[in-house]
């Protein structure tokens, strides 16, 4: 079990340019006023936000106690819980997440779960990590990590699904996938590897001094900056996504 701990000002600083990259996955939804929908990974609750501003009623759940309380700081309702175990008696029509299911080991988990939360004929749209996505920021971190004897698995905190993977996972507890693809999508970092190590690789250096965790970002950094840093450009993150829309037959 990884230790990922999230500081919502540090990520809304760093990272804020993963919720402004989530706009597709509300197109693909198709969302409609009056809708009850269900935000799986609400993070700072931005999407969540955005979702209620377009009339739906919304509520958001995220593994991180801070995060949620961030999300109802923007006055939207959210409460901390695991996707991967999460419960209620509320059926919605329709389940969104953003850069969310890569942090669930449990695909399968997270599928029926879904499937049980929602009415027949209810959508399931989401975008998260895919295979191969930022392979080469991974594999700094990995390298700086056997260096200094540390089990690499045992402190990464992520599952990229593969497409053909995460569609037989879908399909198998009976959802219909009507939309699917893997998107390479080098992604600008605002705040430069540093600011984005800062925000993610938490499991990676806990127990880190404040020294060892500067080597480690400085390490990282020297491992990528051949390929992922532009003199003009700055630093872009080798991401890739796993975009999706799959819905639940109706009875």
């Amino acid at each position: 079990m990884t230790n990922q701990i999230w500081n919502p000002r540090e990520y809304m600083k760093n990272a804020d340019f993963v919720a402004k990259l989530g706009e597709p996955v509300i197109e693909l939804l198709e969302p409609k006023a009056g809708e009850r929908i269900l935000d799986l990974g609400c993070g700072t609750g931005i999407l969540t936000k955005r979702l209620a501003d377009m009339g739906c009623s919304v509520v958001g759940v995220d593994s991180s106690p801070e995060m949620a309380a961030a999300a109802r700081e923007l006055g939207v309702e959210a409460f901390p819980a695991d996707a991967q175990t999460l419960k209620m008696e509320e059926k919605f029509d329709a389940v969104i997440s953003n850069a969310a299911i890569h942090w669930m080991s449990d695909h399968y988990s997270v599928a029926r779960r879904v499937w049980n939360l929602l009415k027949p004929g209810g959508r399931f749209a989401a975008e998260c990590g895919g295979e191969g996505c930022i392979r080469i920021i991974r594999e700094g971190m990995k390298i700086s990590l056997i260096k200094r004897g540390i089990d690499y698995k045992a402190r990464n905190p992520w599952k990229y699904p593969e497409l053909g993977v995460f569609s037989k996972i879908l399909e198998n507890q009976g959802f219909q996938v009507k939309f699917i693809a893997r998107i390479d999508r080098p992604t600008p970092l605002p705040a430069g590897l540093r600011g984005w190590l800062e925000v993610f690789s938490a499991s990676h250096t806990e127990g880190f001094s404040e020294a060892e965790r500067e080597n480690f970002y400085q390490e990282v950094e020297a491992y990528c900056r051949p390929t992922l840093y532009d003199e003009e450009k700055g630093w872009t993150a080798d991401y890739v996504r796993l975009r999706f829309l799959a819905v639940k037959p109706a009875e």
